[in-house]
This record gives structure tokens, sequence and C-alpha cells, in this order.
């Protein structure tokens, strides 16, 4: 049986996320803000969560109606039967993301959806189940924008960046679904090397040598929240799980270097846990020492902004790359992502293409660099190509910057882009739209909203903490010193998935007795 669901990712990673989906098998995808909107059975959600590089989470709706007042919310969820996803043993939480004249306040709208579902059960069993907000059985997701709602089961849990393969971090390291949309947006499938000048904890290295093996990146996954479903097959996800019959050799070589090396051993680490040490190579390097590769390469880079990581003499780490690139990198291509027009004017290269996407609240550029020798004109006389017919026609498009924002814009702090919040639902014969908010003096709040968090701690349900799940990232942890495939670090497939599902149905029983 095939049903509606949503995939949420980044802003400006949404053509890839779709593409991603279309070659999944999914059926009716439109594009939305933040999201896709597709339809597909239940193995097509297990594979969704499994598979996709650049989706941060998938979402099967419940419900969609027209909310114009919190009594519209409390009575349209009591109508769903709430028995058929939950009972009284189970936990359940809600995530809520709004954006209306009528609610001001999100989490209101989280506790009238979780009033409704206690009420339910009361009326129909004299008892109600509890709240867990660090780890739920259910977890349910409502978007409201203006009037129109969505109220959704979250079948992936945890968000879907969290791979499983970072043991140690740098400061500011780059999201792994933004990372892997980056090299997805080149093209590169790895025909050739791959080189990261400036890589930090090595997160493009690790994306990079999953989408050239074609590895699936919840292979490193703990857990997802449908395997909780009462009706999860877990049948189905074993084979699922197991499937390595489209990986790929890869014949190629990535290489990562950075100066500090700080983040050369953090990267080893990471590369290490992810069984790539055969793959990847990385080592202490200037950016002002890079020369030419041996072999045909892609550069994709991040280099700092000045923004969360403070770097001396910003401006000539950028005019120093320009440099390099024209002296040590021809023939090839370099992708660099960055966040300040002035840093991209000291590379003193024209771009190919300029792509708007965005790391975490900051607007950034995704440029493009075809680097050549001698002039112009004689490149493209021997048949070189800078820019592709369709690189061509989008930065052809009008607006591409402009219209609704503007670059190195930041965005909203409650609309933040860190966790992909969808802005615009687009479902076939449903739609809702974006909605923004007038500046405006805020109302006074309805009494029943200013007394929702009293009414939770009368209903019972469990406080929040902030901080989340103090054990989140520690379920990785593995043997023999962290390396999860023992001395000869990629034993055979059959092994080593095994090891995973064993390491997961461990895992989740240490889980399940602690709660």
């Amino acid at each position: 049986m095939e049903f509606e669901l949503i995939a949420k990712t980044f802003m400006g990673l949404e053509p890839i996320l779709a593409q991603e989906l279309t070659e999944l098998g999914a059926k009716d995808v439109q594009i939305g803000r933040r999201m896709v909107s597709f339809t597909g059975d239940k193995e097509l959600m297990y594979r969704a969560n499994f598979q996709l590089h650049t989706a941060i989470r998938i979402l099967k709706p419940i419900i969609h109606f027209k909310a114009r007042s919190a009594d519209d919310v409390y009575n349209e969820v009591m109508k769903v039967e709430w028995s058929e996803y939950l009972d009284n043993s189970k936990t359940f939480a809600v995530d809520s993301v709004v954006f209306s004249e009528e609610f001001r306040h999100s989490k209101f709208v989280a506790y009238k959806v979780k009033d409704a579902i206690v009420d339910q059960f009361r009326e129909h069993t004299g008892n109600r189940p509890n709240i867990s907000v660090t780890n739920p059985d259910i977890r349910l997701h409502i978007h409201i924008a203006d009037e129109d709602a969505t109220l959704c089961l979250d079948s992936s849990g945890e968000s879907l960046h969290r791979r499983g393969y970072r043991q140690e971090s740098v400061e500011a390291p780059l999201n792994e679904v933004l990372a892997a949309g980056m090299i997805l947006m080149t093209g590169w499938r790895g025909e050739c090397d791959f080189i990261d000048p400036m890589c930090g904890s090595g997160t493009l290295l690790i994306e990079a040598a999953l989408i050239a093996k074609n590895i699936s990146p919840g292979v490193f996954r703990k857990n997802f929240a449908f395997e909780k479903w009462p009706d999860f097959d877990a049948d189905l996800f074993e084979e699922i799980y197991n499937d390595d019959s489209k990986e790929r050799d890869f014949k190629h070589h990535i290489y990562g270097y950075d100066i500090d090396m700080k983040c050369v051993n953090t990267a080893r680490l990471n590369a290490r846990a992810a069984g790539f040490t055969a793959d990847i190579t990385i080592e202490q390097a200037d950016i002002k020492d890079f020369t030419q590769p041996a072999e045909k390469s892609i550069m994709v880079t991040n280099p700092p902004y000045g923004e969360r990581i403070s770097t001396p003499n910003l401006l000539e780490t950028y005019s120093t790359i320009g440099e390099r690139l024209k002296r040590a990198f021809v023939g090839n291509e370099a992708w660099i992502l960055s966040y300040r027009e002035e840093c991209f004017e000291q590379i003193g290269l024209r771009p190919s293409i300029k792509i708007p996407v965005y790391n975490g609240s900051l607007e950034c550029e995704f440029r493009k660099y075809t680097i050549f020798e001698g002039k112009l004109k004689e490149f493209r006389s021997e048949g070189g190509v800078v820019k592709t017919e369709e690189e061509k026609a989008a930065m052809a498009e009008k607006h591409r910057f402009k219209k609704n924002r503007e670059f190195k814009q930041r965005l909203e702090e409650e609309a933040s882009n860190e966790e992909g919040d969808i802005r615009t639902f687009t479902f076939h014969h449903h739609r809702i739209d974006s909605f923004k908010r007038e500046d405006e003096k805020p109302r006074r709040r309805p009494d029943n909203e200013r007394r929702f968090r009293d009414n939770d701690r009368r209903e019972g349900g469990d406080r929040r903490q902030k901080g989340g799940n103090r054990r989140e990232g520690d379920f990785r942890k593995f043997k023999d010193g962290g390396r999860r495939f023992g001395d000869n670090d990629r034993p055979r497939r059959d092994n080593r998935r095994r090891d995973f599902r064993n390491d997961r149905r461990e895992s989740n029983r240490r889980d399940d007795n602690e709660d």
C-alpha cells in the first residue's frame, strides 16, 4: 500500500533530494521549501531513511486540517484513532513548527496535540500514555502555516544527519547532510580523485567515500523511529539493511589536508571509525604549499568564514586559495562554499556557477571554478567548457538570490535552518503555502495558552531537560579502542552488517532497561 511521505532537508538541497528520491523509486515527487513530498510504500519509507544522503528526516502525514484556533487543533487531533499508533504502555513526544498569526508559541500547539491524545485514551481506557522527550516510542510532528496544518509521524527519530561515524569533532564542523549535498551538486560520483585541502574533522572526505562507494549512510545508525512502530516489519528492514548489491568499487582516492594537527588526528579517527582508511589519506599541510595533483581531481572545500571560526588574515587565506588554484590545480574543477562576498573576491577567479546554500543560519554560496591554462578564448577554441548549458540556464534565472532573500543574510533565529524546518508543503491535492509573519506588536495570548505548561505538569508529563539526551553520540563507542572493523579494518560484508545489527540490538536492550 502506498501513502504520502515528506523528506525534510536544508534550504538549497531540495533539487538534489528530489533526484535521490526519484532514483530510489519514489512517485509523485514534488519540491517544496526545505522539503520534498512523495508517495511510496513501507519499503520505500525504510529505504528513504536508510539510503538518502540529503534528507534530515522522513515524515508520514496522518491528517491535514484547517487550524483557525486552539480548539480546531484539539478537535481534529481527537478524530484520529490513536490506538492504531499507541497504547498506554508506550511513550510519545510532539514536535511543532508554527508560522501563524493565531498561534504565537509552537510549544503551545504541541501541548494541544498532546492533550487531545491523552484525553482520548482517558475516555476509552481510563488511563493514558506518558510523554518522553528524549527517547519516545512514537514521535509526532505538527506543522502549521497560516491556517493549514499537517500532523505527521516522524519515522526517523534522531536527525538523519547524525550518521554515527563521527567519533570526535572540531570547532564548527560541517553538517553531514550539507556536505553530502555539496558533493552531489558537483556531479562527482567517484570518477576521479577527491581533494579537500582544509578538511577539518573530515566530514566532506567521509561523505565523499560513502557516495563514491554507494554505501548507505544509515549503515552506521543505532536505530530509526519506525522500528518502534506497531506495524514494523523487522524482516523487511533486515533485508534492506544487509543489501549491498548496489555498492561499488572506488578505483581512485580521497585526500584531505589541514594545517591544524588536531583536525588531522580527528579526521583520521573519524575516517577509521567509518572504515575508509584504505580510501582516504589525511595529512597535515598548509594551503599555501598545495601542489598540482598527479591525477585528475575535483576539489570541494569549506574554508573558514570568520563567523564561528576566527581566522587571522582571513582575506589572505582566500587570496592564497585563488593563487594555488591558478598555479597548481590546472585542468581540474574546484568547488568552494563560503559566506562573505569579500572572501570570494580575493580568490580572483570567475566562477562557472553560484548556488545559494544555507549553512546553519548563514546564507552562503557554493561556487564552481574551472581551472585552465592560458586565456579563456583559447581554452574555448580548443573545446574547453567553462559553463555547461544547465549552468548557463541556472545562472540566467532572475532573482535567484534577491527575490526572497539576500546574499549574506541570516535566517531568523526561530526559523533556523539547523533542523531544516518545513515552510512549504506540497501534497498532490493539498497545499500549504509559505507564510511570513508581518512585524507587529505581539497580541495578548489567551489564558489557556499562558497556562499550558502548568497543565502539562498536572498531567504528569516529563519535564523537558535542557540539552536533550545526554547519551547522544555515545552509542558508537566501538571495541578495540574505537575501531569498528577489527584488525583488518574492512572484513567481509556479511560479517560487518551482522556486527552492526548485533550492536544495534544490544544497544536497544540497554536503552529499554534504562527507560
